[in-house]
């Protein structure tokens, strides 16, 4: 397999989209929170909670730096975070990645994407309207869309069950792979090699 060429010394911002507080920690709409912490813990890195605008945490993936958001300001205004941190560390909106939850894909399912419309996603049209772009790439968690008519807020709102949080421990480091990969490799190298797996 030829190995992908390495970008030198770029920087990113990682974004985990989610709502604080305890009684959104492990529903379905915080998985962008989850996989974050997961790429943290993976890495040895703490994340500080006092940070403006939300819990931060920088690193280094090889020779990519990367600079973890985890953002305060609940989802509708996801965006006020992703801007102020994409000009605080001086980020261009190419080396942006959103990770964040997905009904319209099965559960587990994980598809890197490098722009598209925010689907009906509160926290996606918040970065989108803040950044003024849509052309931003965004790590999409399926979170299966097994609910009633009506009852979607409920389901995003809702907490894993038993059996979803047991896989979640094979799919979440799937996804860490696909954001160091992103770091790394660049956009189309991670949809190519993990889209669809």
């Amino acid at each position: 397999m030829v190995q992908p060429q390495l970008r030198s010394n770029m920087k990113y911002l990682i974004v985990g989209l989610g709502n604080i507080g305890a009684e959104y920690a492990n529903t379905r709409h915080n998985i962008g929170f989850k996989v974050l912490d997961a790429f943290a813990k993976a890495s040895n890195l703490v994340f500080d909670e006092h940070t403006r605008y939300g819990a931060t945490v920088s690193g280094r993936v090889k020779n990519a730096q990367v600079v973890l958001l985890k953002p305060s300001t609940y989802m509708n205004l996801s965006g006020d975070a992703v801007r102020y941190w994409l000009t605080k560390e001086n980020i261009p909106v190419e080396n942006l990645l959103i990770v964040v939850d997905d009904l319209s894909i099965p559960f587990g399912s994980l598809r890197m994407k490098g722009n598209g419309s925010a689907g009906g996603h509160n926290g996606l049209k918040s970065v989108e309207a803040r950044t003024g772009t849509s052309k931003y790439a965004r790590l999409k968690f399926g979170i299966g869309s097994d609910f009633p008519k009506g009852a979607q807020v409920d389901y995003v709102l809702g907490e894993w069950t038993s059996e979803e949080s047991a896989a979640l421990e094979e799919r979440i480091p799937v996804a860490v792979e696909m954001v160091k990969n992103f770091c790394l490799a660049g956009l189309q190298d991670t949809m190519n090699r993990f889209n669809n797996k």
